[in-house]
């Protein structure tokens, strides 16, 4: 068996989640009163939220690794000890320890309380690595702070606790983080054993997360190499580097973009991106039953949703030195180059030659580069790729990305406090990034999704109806936007539970809907940013009498010269 272990230290001595690699499943959750038997059966890596290597002496406020940590925790750093040095360490007296503290601290500073608690636990790993130096490099210390911040790609948006009680907030933050990660939702909420609070049993299923990512070769310590105590044994907290080509396009399980994921998104874009407004129209309009309001998503930065997805990637995630790519029809790249620029990270956008010169021109003038790459979307995708593989950029996928997704989910939310009382939503479809988050957000209130897809290209209700991605034929006036082949399995695994149905609306009922949003109201939309409303128009959808019904419009980067032919 190779077992990784993420340890915790608990009332009733130390909890362990057990995770056997070669069979892979649920996580076992143990509790022992010493360390010491975790050691059986033999574990390949074991990550302990514990100090790990004391130094003689200490600069600052605590060892390099507490200092180079405390940062990337945002306001709440708290939980990260001043652990003063080994003299100290070593006392069993308080007033002692604080005598070797003051003597060995350069600023002087004492021992708190809450760190001499953890003292006799620090002393135990500790003579367990003096004595048996071969499991100095199977031991590491992390610290699940850390951890959850590099799942969530920053400071979390809730405290683990406040005023020394849980705070379920922060709770259920850290177990939508833990599900996302792959651990299963049974393990993540379920009970701890007795002997250990629920705030270990997380922290322990953090540290265990860290040792797989550790294990895959993706791990990362602070500091970066690791140093040493005058006993040899390392002094580092560990993380890791997200793996993108993992995350990003690995289809995911049950609940695969929880609430939480949309709720932390809001809380990173909130400022980046802008609220838009609702246009509320009433009984009748456009000559339907229904209580209509339009959701006007085209006046959002780069003139799509699309922006909201850019910034919680950019915010997310570690942004290499070559920067950020993506492959796009137009908006996604508007969007990405939109963020890039605000961030100063350096964009390449791929696109393919069906582009409108509109959508080329606005990347560019974002300031990313601009590269054509093939005939049709895919193409420009695997250009993208070849890329990413080349120089190492941060892909930006425009829906097969959790993170971008959960960006996209934004948009309900935001769309939920503006019109609490909404029966149904209609929502153009391309890849379903905007669909997928929308409805994420929606799943499991009264509010019922439908999505929109111009009769010509119609990706998410293929896959549907096949119980699985597949490949589609695309030939649509909105096939810039609206024109994925295939919507991948991520989308498929979030829509298919959550999506009510999809319709089908031909080219006349989009550009219908262009000249009406035009002629009615000066709005300049783009096809794909029409079409949910052209599912109105053409009866594609036929609500009920009274239905409060929301229509999405979410693309203006429209060709003004075709926008004046279709107007007229």
């Amino acid at each position: 068996m190779s077992w990784l272990l993420g340890v915790d230290g608990c009332k009733a001595g130390w909890i362990a989640a057990c995770l056997d690699t070669a069979n892979g499943g649920t996580p076992v959750l143990r509790v022992v009163p010493d360390f010491r038997a975790l050691l059986a059966p033999e574990p390949a890596l074991i990550a302990v939220d514990m100090p790990i290597g004391l130094p003689d002496g200490i600069e600052g406020s605590g060892r390099g690794p507490e200092q180079l940590v405390r940062p990337l925790l945002g306001q709440r750093q708290s939980s990260v000890f001043s652990i003063p040095s080994r003299a100290a360490v070593e006392s069993e007296d308080y007033g002692e320890a604080c005598r070797q503290a003051l003597a060995t601290s350069q600023p002087p500073r004492k021992v708190s309380k809450q760190g001499f608690h953890l003292f006799p636990r620090i002393r135990e790993i500790d003579t367990l690595l003096r004595a048996e130096t071969g499991l100095r490099e199977r031991i590491r210390e992390v610290h699940p702070e850390l951890a959850f911040a590099t799942m969530h790609g920053g400071p979390l948006a809730h405290p683990k606790k406040i005023k020394g009680r849980i705070n379920e907030a922060g709770t259920a933050e850290r177990r939508a983080l833990l599900i996302a990660q792959g651990l299963p939702r049974e393990a993540v909420l379920a009970r701890p054993p007795r002997g250990a609070g629920a705030d270990d049993m997380l922290d322990a299923l953090a540290a265990l997360v860290v040792a797989r990512h550790i294990a895959a070769g993706r791990g990362r310590p602070f500091p970066e190499p690791p140093g040493r105590d005058s006993h040899g044994i390392p002094i580092a907290i560990w993380s890791y580097r997200p793996d993108r080509s993992l995350s990003q396009d690995a289809a995911m399980t049950e609940n695969p973009i929880p609430r939480p994921m949309i709720e932390a998104a809001a809380q990173r874009v909130a400022g980046h991106a802008r609220v838009t407004p609702v246009m509320r129209l009433g009984t009748g309009a456009f000559g339907s039953d229904a209580d209509v309001s339009l959701k006007l998503e085209c006046l959002q930065h780069a003139g799509s949703f699309k922006t909201r997805g850019a910034f919680n990637n950019l915010l997310s995630l570690e942004v290499p030195a070559a920067g950020v790519a993506a492959a796009s029809g137009g908006n996604h790249g508007a969007a990405v180059a939109y963020a890039a620029r605000a961030r100063g990270v350096k964009a390449t956008i791929f696109v393919p030659e069906i582009s409108p010169p509109a959508k080329i021109e606005a990347i560019r003038r974002f300031g990313a580069e601009v590269v054509i790459g093939g005939a049709f979307y895919d193409d420009a995708q695997a250009a993208c790729d070849r890329f990413v593989a080349e120089t190492g950029a941060l892909k930006i996928h425009p829906f097969a990305a959790k993170e971008t997704i959960a960006g996209q989910g934004t948009v309900g939310r935001e769309w939920q406090q503006q019109e609490p009382d909404l029966d149904t939503v209609l929502i153009a479809v391309g890849g379903g990034g905007l669909i997928s988050g929308i409805a994420a957000w929606f799943a499991g209130t009264k509010v019922k999704v439908v999505g929109v897809e111009p009769a010509g290209s119609r990706a998410l209700q293929a896959a549907l109806e096949a119980g699985g991605p597949v490949q589609v034929d695309v030939a649509s006036v909105a096939a810039d936007s609206l024109g994925a082949r295939n919507v991948g399995p991520l989308v498929h695994a979030v829509c298919k539970d959550t999506v009510d149905h999809v319709v089908l609306v031909p080219d006349t009922a989009i550009t219908q809907a262009q000249a009406n949003l035009w002629r009615d109201f000066r709005l300049a939309v783009e096809p794909g940013g029409a079409a949910a409303l052209g599912a109105l128009l053409c009866g594609a959808y036929r609500p009920a009498p009274g239905e409060r019904l929301g229509v999405l419009v979410c693309g203006a980067n429209v060709d003004l010269g075709k926008l004046a032919a279709i107007a007229g």
